[in-house]
């Protein structure tokens, strides 16, 4: 699978989730969310292109999201900074 070639689609997964989140993470990772944002500016700055960017911070956004309700916390910007 590694050594695939052209463009990529999604197939499985749970398809609600992805779309509940595409838009709410287009505007955390592009305007509003410090950690999403910076998090999206250096995936761009790599070289990625911006449809994948936005998908990894939709799944970094999944993660984050996942812990706090295990954990039972609130946002806290600076807990999911990059360092």
């Amino acid at each position: 699978s590694g050594k695939r070639r052209g463009e990529r689609h999604i197939k499985g997964g749970r398809r609600w989730v992805r779309n509940a989140l595409y838009m709410p993470c287009l505007g955390a990772a592009t305007q509003n969310n410090p950690v999403l944002r910076a998090f999206y500016q250096r995936l761009i700055a790599k070289g990625n292109e911006p449809k994948v960017a936005l998908i990894a911070c939709m799944r970094k956004l999944i993660v984050i999201l996942n812990t706090m309700i295990a954990r039972g916390e609130k946002w806290e910007p600076s807990r999911y900074a990059l360092r």
